[in-house]
């Protein structure tokens, strides 16, 4: 993929998109379905995929079935896995987005640096790295993994080693008989540290609380499976539709009754039980909070892993990094080569701060006051905006396709219905945001992913839901099924405020 030409200074367009990953491919088919065709997509990297052209690192994978994580109207009969690597899910955005000619939608290697909606114009003004642009409509589709986090650790400065974080990996540096210290042990370290354990002299791993691991049954399909998925189309809606209703069903742990955790968690201790010899070891990986209050991991080859002759977990906390050395809280120097950073990403894209409504406040400014928004996908304060996978659009217990393709299809009738309308400006209504904000705040008051015992990415600092949908994703489909007009001001500005 190559950058395509900057945009002309005079350059305005009907619909612009922030994205090229699964949002964004998937917003520009539907919405040339349904008769836009003036949109350009914004990219800032040199190709598409958004996380799965970003993360690179050994052993990248998803944790959804792969059937389930992929557009429902682009099924992929071959599927070499039950779960998509990073190449071949990349592979696959590739190919659909070549298929349905999106590309030519695409300026790669434009970077969204500021976006101000212009109210005397009833437009977005539009600043990109590559030059400025106006917009009827501005949609958001950047993923919620974007932006590395790092930790924040006394004499870091110091330290004369490699560094680098999963998300940059610096395939060029030979891990081979080096001693290698892995600060976090989130979904990202669970599946590079058995690939990079067998390379390592010593492996020190530095985990704040362990997670929770779940057996994850990985294998790979054959050709009669790939071949009779093309012959019969309906096979691979039926097992998309099993995996739907199993994974759907960690919503009974999510949001319906903590008690509903109990069989999960056996089935974690009993793959801990069976994978880890060492009791001592065991007792450091075994979770002291419910599982759901963080992200629940899937992987048979992390536990056998840190059971090795040449692997330390160490759970004492860091206490400073030293120029050969990281320091541990017990007093404990573990001596390492190379840092490698499995922290995970930053709560809200970078983007969210480039997003400036009609008050002068940034999408992230409201963020970080509130997570807010309506349905995930639009924002009261934001006309003629809307998004993908915004706070409270993602759900915790199904397939973050799923909920994407919600949206796109919410998002598409509502600009179908503007211009059947003749219409040229749209904003939820406060009343309407706020009473679902109630609405989210009140199913999530106990849910696990608050008062499981736990703090993570799922809470805000002061412990509130950070965004997750806490309802089945189902219902969700429901809701977004159809553009709810009355719950917007459609060309009235002067109601705006009130």
């Amino acid at each position: 993929m190559t950058p395509r030409d900057a945009p002309n200074l005079d350059e305005h367009r009907h619909i612009v998109v922030v994205g090229s990953g699964f949002g964004g491919i998937g917003l520009a088919i539907k919405l040339r379905e349904a008769g836009f065709d003036d949109l350009v997509i914004l990219e800032r990297a040199d190709d598409l995929g958004g996380t799965w052209s970003a993360n690179t690192y050994p052993g990248c994978a998803c944790d959804v079935p792969s059937h389930l994580y992929s557009y429902s109207f682009a099924p992929n009969p071959d599927w070499s896995r039950t779960y998509g690597t990073q190449a071949e899910i990349l592979e696959y955005l590739r190919a659909v987005a070549t298929e349905r000619d999106v590309v030519r939608h695409i300026r790669f290697g434009t970077e969204l640096l500021d976006a101000r909606w212009d109210e005397a114009r009833t437009r977005w003004r539009i600043e990109t790295s590559r030059g400025a642009l106006t917009a009827d409509f501005l949609i958001s589709a950047t993923g919620l993994f974007a932006e590395a986090k790092y930790p924040s650790l006394s004499g870091l400065d110091t330290f004369a080693g490699r560094t680098f974080h999963s998300l940059h990996w610096d395939h060029d540096y030979d891990l081979t008989g080096k001693r290698i210290a892995v600060i976090g042990t989130g979904a990202s370290a669970v599946q590079f540290v058995p690939e990079i354990q067998p390379q390592a002299a010593e492996l020190v791993v530095f985990q704040r609380s362990a997670p929770w691991i779940m057996p994850r049954v990985d294998r790979r399909t054959s050709a009669v499976e790939r071949r009779l998925l093309r012959r019969i189309p309906l096979l691979g809606k039926a097992i998309r539709g099993g995996w739907f209703t199993a994974i759907e069903g960690f919503g009974l742990v999510g949001f319906v009754d903590k008690r509903f955790r109990h069989p999960y968690e056996l089935i974690g201790r009993l793959q801990l039980l069976r994978q880890v010899r060492d009791p001592d070891l065991r007792r450091a990986l075994t979770p002291d909070y419910m599982i759901g209050c963080k992200r629940a991991i899937f992987s048979d080859a992390y536990l056998p892993a840190l059971d090795r002759p040449n692997v330390r977990v160490v759970t004492a906390g860091i206490a400073e990094v030293r120029p050969h050395s990281i320091v541990a809280r017990d007093g404990t120097e573990h001596a390492v080569d190379v840092i490698i950073y499995g922290t995970g990403f930053t709560p809200t894209p970078s983007a969210f701060d480039r997003f400036v409504g009609r008050d002068g406040l940034s999408m992230a400014d409201l963020y970080h006051k509130q997570p807010q928004s309506y349905l995930g996908a639009t924002l009261t304060g934001f006309p003629n905006f809307f998004c993908t996978l915004g706070p409270f659009g993602a759900a915790g217990n199904q397939s973050a396709i799923f909920m994407i393709e919600s949206q796109i299809a919410y998002i598409v009738a509502a600009l179908a219905e503007l211009r059947r309308r003749g219409a040229h400006r749209v904003e939820v209504k406060p009343q309407v945001q706020q009473a679902f904000l109630d609405e989210m705040a009140q199913r999530s008051r106990s849910t696990v992913w608050v008062t499981g015992g736990c703090s993570s990415y799922y809470q805000t600092p002061d412990g509130r839901n950070a965004g997750l949908y806490p309802n089945w994703s189902f219902e969700y489909r429901g809701r977004t099924s159809r553009f709810d007009t009355g719950s917007y001001y459609i060309d009235h500005r002067d109601e705006v405020r009130v």
